[in-house]
């Protein structure tokens, strides 16, 4: 690419999976446009999380990988074409993105060389292998800026720096009701959609009852599903408990965790949006690699992860971890309580 192109290029960001992975991406979007101020960044997503790349002020442009997958794969090429694109970077590989990417002839295609597919269809190849780095999941992704000279390492602590994430918009009717601005609103977020080791219910009926009433509000988020399942067991011992489960959208629970003081969950998506909302983002994880907080902590100036102190194998198999749920109501409330002091 000509030299005085770059700051004026256009650059693809490719992260078609879950809402916490896209918020751990956005980062990139950030560095990229420290060191190319006048460049144009888009990402290419599942609709789904567009309601999250659209509050980060560093993308300009979201592309759904859901409408160009209804397309004809003639069509398909042309969309790609008609981005004008000139680096199209693969942070979640995917063949076929990776193919329509070659046949678009985007002039820079960056990817790692664990994909074989990618050998083919990338013309800039990093040796990234995620599973077994000791590297953060959003470390990692910065990593693939290395053909654009834009090398070294961010630590932990400078990632936040680069989220250029904001919540936006007015509060829904019911998450308004449910804030109390003379107590510390704290979300709960038990459940992951299968995509993470969960604490377990019990945990949370626990430390709900702990929690000191006069101290907290706390407010119950997650799908309709999610809700139908946990409600009688959380509501049975904790009847001010404010239910949301199934009554939010994606946008809405934005702004919700926005206003809240502090979010409590697994590895999800909600984790992540609260980290990068600067919030109490507090995590619950397995001491099981790669899904362990050295890969998925959540990372903001206010985040905190528990996880027991040992190495785990026992349940990789399980659908349950003891592990996780072994981690002490009381801890969590421990630290809680010092937030609410802040």
């Amino acid at each position: 690419m000509p030299k005085d192109r770059r700051n004026n290029q256009h650059i693809v960001i490719s992260r078609t999976d879950g809402i916490g992975d896209v918020i751990l991406t956005l980062p990139i979007a950030g560095v990229l446009k420290r060191h190319f101020p006048s460049c144009k960044v888009s990402f290419l997503g599942r609709a789904y999380t567009e309601a999250v790349v659209s509050h980060c002020e560093h993308v300009d442009t979201f592309i759904s990988w859901d409408e160009i997958s209804a397309h004809s794969s003639k069509d398909q090429v042309r969309d790609l074409e008609n981005l004008d694109a000139d680096v199209f970077i693969h942070v979640f590989p995917v063949k076929e993105i990776a193919r329509l990417a070659k046949k678009a002839e985007i002039p820079t295609r960056i990817g790692t060389s664990h994909r074989v597919y990618h050998i083919n269809t990338c013309n800039k190849l990093i040796n990234l292998g995620r599973k077994n780095s000791n590297l953060h999941e959003a470390q990692l992704n910065i990593k693939l800026l290395a053909p654009m000279d834009i090398k070294g390492e961010l630590s932990k602590t400078d990632i936040p720096g680069y989220y250029g994430f904001r919540s936006t918009g007015p509060l829904s009717t019911d998450a308004k009701s449910a804030l109390d601005d003379s107590r510390f609103n704290l979300i709960i977020h038990p459940r992951s959609k299968g995509s993470a080791r969960e604490w377990g219910i019990d945990n949370f009926v626990q430390l709900l009852k702990l929690l000191p009433k006069d101290k907290f509000n706390v407010i119950l988020t997650g799908t309709k599903e999610e809700g139908a399942a946990i409600r009688g067991t959380l509501f049975s011992e904790n009847p001010e408990l404010t239910d949301l489960s199934g009554r939010l959208d994606l946008q809405e629970l934005i702004t919700l965790i926005g206003h809240a003081d502090g979010l409590l969950a697994a590895s999800t998506g909600p984790l992540h949006i609260a980290s990068a909302l600067g919030k109490h983002a507090i995590g619950v994880f397995a001491p099981m690699r790669p899904i362990d907080p050295g890969r998925w902590a959540p990372l903001g100036s206010q985040a905190k992860y528990f996880v027991l102190d040992k190495k785990c194998g026992d349940c990789k198999n399980e659908a349950k971890c003891a592990c996780i749920a072994a981690i002490p109501p009381r801890e969590v409330l421990s630290h809680l309580l010092k937030c609410a002091d802040e």
